[in-house]
């Protein structure tokens, strides 16, 4: 089966599940896409482990009958130590997803088995490295919520329903995936999410094209990374395309991010896993980046990407700490508390290495409102480290029509200029969204590398007329549009007014006639 034909045969089988369990009443799309993925990252660590020791297990014994999963639990307890240390968890054979979801048609306390199992999981990692990675992550997996049924029975009947469609999607052999299928199907789960829940869904969803662009920019010049960092990481899907785009083997450091909402914070753990990241390659936290920033001991990164919530409310002016904080007080103002916007891209260039870029999405307001944040621009303006600004299509964003732009960071440039984009016409048509193409994204990239005027696209703008222009760095005041009206052939018109003109006058004699014989008529 080729990858397109995996692929969309992964997505039509999540599609039906979602039929089965959605349209048929039994839950929300929010509830479903916990459930889901509560159940696919179940099977995907129990698949896991059991890949992990049958290949290293018959690797020692010369064995390839073994087989992890048909063993005793009493028998599995002696690679209970090694293993933890190495995956970061451990799941006895009979607590393993298949083992399970074969039993649950004959287990009338399958609610108590699931969540015997979820706790046995997340206590496997307890007084391990690992533990902070593991905790936690079943937590939107609610074994004995209403939601299911108002009843046991109706709950483990639905519980049942749930392992059958996850045990039927065909991921294939572990080791030898034609696509990275566990991976693929989250981040279908979460557009699905995204697109059924408006702008709460498009909050921690960053299309995949967008997602590209900004992983490239970052990467212009570069076959590895030391670390990669968001600030406000969401799902993780931005952090991920590094893995993509790279392997993850050249992201020599690892994956690190910070999520202030807790059920987003774990689904980017469960991510990270999903995309077989290991435990010891990222490390995500949970808490408020801008007050409570939790990777002081980690930074500089290399690669920074982010879409930071817009316009969110922040402490500001009001905490007298912030001020003085080495974060934000370069700047020597604080961003508007009704707008930390800004706030969010003073924190990246503080945390950004000296050889490294940073790739932020923004809302268009950032670029020219006055007071605070024209202070703030002024500061990266006058200190060069603003490297380019491009702006996007409108209606990209799940949740937002506006067109947003991209804020590249650099603190090493070759040059005391800005360069804009005008990449608001590269995109296609999708659905009731815009897309960007493989084509468009390469546009915008090679406009990014030529660093170069380019007559209605791009424009190199020296700091200095930045400066004489107030710190307006609006795409759209350096980069002409080109003027889309219909050429006019002059000469053409002025012959078919001409005619117009000269049919008129005969349909008016014509008209003439016909009254003159009325009023001779009528004269008789």
């Amino acid at each position: 089966m080729s990858r397109e034909q995996q692929r969309t045969e992964l997505h039509r089988t999540i599609w039906n599940a979602a039929n089965q369990l959605v349209h048929g009443g039994v839950l929300t799309p929010v509830q479903f896409m916990n459930y889901m993925l509560g159940g696919l990252f179940y099977r995907f660590i129990s698949e896991n482990i059991t890949d992990y020791l049958n290949r290293k297990t018959r690797k020692a014994r010369g064995d390839n009958s073994f087989d992890y999963a048909g063993i005793s639990d009493a028998m599995a307890e002696n690679a209970r130590q090694s293993t933890t240390e190495e995956k970061g968890f451990y799941i006895l054979p009979s607590e393993l997803f298949a083992n399970v979801a074969a039993r649950a048609k004959e287990d009338a306390n399958l609610n108590e088995t699931l969540e015997k199992v979820f706790k046995n999981i997340e206590g496997s990692a307890v007084g391990f490295e690992s533990e902070d990675d593991i905790k936690g992550l079943f937590d939107d997996f609610d074994v004995n919520s209403k939601n299911l049924g108002d009843t046991v029975l109706k709950r483990n009947e639905q519980l049942r329903k749930l392992l059958e469609v996850i045990g039927a999607l065909q991921m294939g052999e572990f080791e030898a995936q034609v696509i990275d299928t566990f991976g693929d199907a989250y981040e279908y789960l979460i557009s699905m999410y995204a697109v059924n829940s408006g702008k709460k869904g498009g909050e921690f969803y960053t299309p995949q094209e967008v997602s590209e662009l900004l992983t490239k920019i970052t990467l212009v010049g570069k076959t590895e990374v030391n670390k990669v960092y968001d600030p406000a990481c969401g799902s993780g899907s931005l952090l991920l395309n590094f893995a993509k785009i790279l392997g993850k083997d050249k992201v020599r450091q690892g994956f690190y991010g910070q999520e202030i909402i807790l059920t987003t914070y774990n689904l980017c753990r469960m991510n990270m896993f999903l995309h077989n990241i290991n435990f010891d390659k990222f490390n995500i936290a949970n808490g408020d980046t801008l007050k409570d920033p939790q990777h002081w001991d980690d930074e500089p990164f290399e690669a920074i990407v982010s879409n930071p919530p817009y316009s969110i409310q922040w402490d500001g002016d009001s905490n007298p700490l912030l001020i003085n904080d080495p974060r934000f007080s370069p700047a020597g103002v604080l961003a508007p508390k009704s707008k930390a916007d800004l706030a969010f891209v003073m924190h990246m260039l503080a945390w950004l290495a000296t050889n490294g870029t940073a790739a932020i999405v923004e809302f268009p307001g950032v670029l020219y409102r006055g007071g605070a944040e024209q202070k703030i621009r002024k500061y990266l303006i006058d200190n060069n480290y603003v490297d380019a600004v491009i702006q996007l299509p409108a209606n990209l964003f799940f949740g937002a029509s506006i067109a947003t732009c991209i804020i590249v960071l650099k603190k090493s440039k070759t040059d005391n200029a800005t360069l804009f984009i005008d990449a608001s016409k590269e995109s296609v048509h999708s659905g009731n969204k815009e897309k960007l193409t493989e084509e468009n994204i390469r546009n915008i990239l090679n406009a990014f590398v030529e660093r170069k005027d380019k007559p209605h696209f791009a424009a190199l703008v020296p700091n200095a007329k930045i400066a004489e222009n107030e710190y307006n760095i609006a795409v759209s005041s350096y980069v002409e549009r080109g003027d889309t009206r219909e050429a006019v052939d002059i000469k053409e018109l002025n012959a078919r007014i001409a005619e117009i003109v000269k049919r008129q006058d005969a349909l008016r004699g014509a008209i003439d006639e016909i009254v003159n014989d009325l009023e001779g008529d009528n004269n008789e």
